[in-house]
């Protein structure tokens, strides 16, 4: 084994879209900076996450929304075709090779050293590469973690033996099952169950709880339930897995349910949580334990180690599980990394990226499912239990906005707005609705912005695009007597 050392003012760890943030932001401000990665650069949401699956979701969509448009509808004929889809999404995943990413992280003048790295000990990694030898890196600023979170698979009799699909499985496989079986109804869950409902299979869903999507306002599982059970998918509710059989490796998959009864299916897909990827890491070395959560400050420094030289960023903070917010906090603690490595100010950091404050209460979040689903901010509940004084205001989409009717036949969608009433400012907006998704910049702006309503009104929608809606919103807001207390 041959060992070599070399000190960098950062290391990354982690080269998906957040430590690649991490390290950009860092090189920014002149600091060398080495990237360590064990498995494709890239990460988890190029390969098999938010690209691939989006590559799987838009031809299905793109057909329901042909469907609904009155002379559209006539074209469609056939079957869609799954191996066009499949060659489609390999496209966007470049065959599973990172060259092109590799090159990029090389581009901005940061060293990609590829293998599986570990903390071992303050400021100092272990990089064992696949080859066996040994790389120890020792950093003079920061380390920071982005190794992001894995799938959570519970603990029950005959999980191993049935060889269940994660997302992993879920976007890279190249088949259509004829019955799947989603566990689970958050976001992978769901746009999943719309991926392969449309790609062919015969799809059955099960969520323990009695909501799809529980985290939003449950209208939008409303909306979503129906949407999926029109697709043809089985939607059940209050239903839990206690033990899987597959008898046979090459068989079908026998889910033992708690409620009685059984449930067939070719393959199964566990949607059931992540949890992060900080077991082999090396936290032990410095006082931390493996396999937990990092907690952070504001500027993403884990608030565990003495002197401030660790930072986390995306996943493993457990703050937003979502790669746009991982990006956003790995430009903050980039800039916060070169703002104290050369003795500047927190608030003259570059680009002004001086605190993290939109993860804390604007952060949005969107499915691209049938019909989208997309939020920021706070629901009405959450509203409430935080005790704020809101007023809480509903539109039907489809009923006042030209734009809608114009998108789809029968447009059917709803929005709601929650606004502090003493402020006049929106706490949170959630939409449900055909292609609601490309809507929800303009809410992150209003809420991250705390833009007063006396404002909004002066931001002019154009006619006849969906984005109307704005106005109706902050014409039902004046008309409403509604208030939240």
């Amino acid at each position: 084994m041959t060992t070599e050392s070399t000190e960098f003012d950062v290391i990354v760890l982690g080269a998906g879209p957040v430590g690649q943030n991490a390290a950009d932001r860092a090189r920014a401000t002149g600091l060398s900076v080495a990237v360590v990665e064990r498995e494709l650069v890239g990460g988890e949401c190029s390969y098999w996450a938010c690209v691939p699956s989006k590559a799987l979701l838009r031809p299905v969509l793109a057909i329901s929304d042909a469907r609904r448009v009155d002379g559209a509808r006539a074209a469609i004929t056939g079957e869609i075709d799954a191996d066009g889809v499949f060659a489609r999404r390999d496209r966007y995943v470049d065959n599973w090779d990172d060259a092109g990413q590799a090159e990029w992280v090389g581009n901005i003048g940061a060293t990609l050293i590829r293998g599986h790295g570990r903390l071992d000990g303050p400021r100092r990694v272990s990089v064992t590469t696949a080859g066996g030898d040994r790389v120890v890196l020792t950093a003079e600023h920061a380390v920071v973690v982005c190794t992001g979170s894995k799938p959570a698979l519970p603990d029950l009799p005959g999980i191993v033996e049935a060889r269940p699909w994660t997302n992993r499985q879920a976007t890279d496989s190249s088949s259509v099952p004829a019955r799947l079986a989603v566990i689970g109804a958050g976001g992978v869950g769901v746009e999943m169950v719309t991926a392969w409902q449309g790609l062919g299979s015969q799809v059955t869903l099960l969520a323990r709880g009695s909501q799809l999507l529980p985290k939003m306002e449950p209208f939008v599982g409303e909306f979503l339930e129906r949407g999926l059970t029109e697709a043809g998918v089985d939607v059940r509710k209050g239903v839990s897995v206690h033990a899987l059989r597959r008898p046979d490796p090459d068989g079908p998959v026998v889910l033992e349910l708690d409620e009685g009864g059984e449930l067939e299916v070719d393959e199964v897909l566990f949607a059931t949580g992540r949890t992060p990827l900080t077991d082999d890491i090396g936290l032990e070395t410095i006082g931390l334990e493996p396999g937990a959560w990092l907690d952070v400050d504001d500027t993403c420094r884990v608030q565990a180690v003495q002197d401030g030289w660790l930072y986390a960023a995306g996943d493993v903070n457990h703050r937003a599980l979502l790669t746009h917010q991982g990006k956003y906090q790995a430009r903050i603690a980039g800039a916060a990394i070169g703002a104290r490595a050369t003795g500047q100010p927190l608030d003259t950091a570059p680009w002004g990226m001086h605190a993290t404050t939109a993860d804390h209460h604007a952060v949005p979040q969107a499915f691209f499912t049938d019909p989208e689903a997309a939020a920021v901010g706070l629901t009405a509940d959450q509203a409430a239990r935080a005790g704020h004084r809101a007023k809480i205001v509903d539109v039907e989409i489809g009923d006042v906005v030209t734009g809608a009717k114009l998108f789809a036949d029968g447009y059917a969608g709803r929005a709601r707005m929650v606004v502090e009433v003493d402020s006049r400012r929106v706490l949170g907006v959630t939409l449900v609705g055909p292609g609601v998704t490309e809507l929800l910049h303009a809410a992150t702006v209003a809420v991250a912005g705390q833009i007063p309503l006396d404002r909004l009104w002066h931001a002019v929608p154009c006619f006849p695009t969906i984005s109307e809606l704005w106005l109706r919103l902050l014409e039902a807001y004046r008309d409403s007597q509604y208030l939240l207390v």
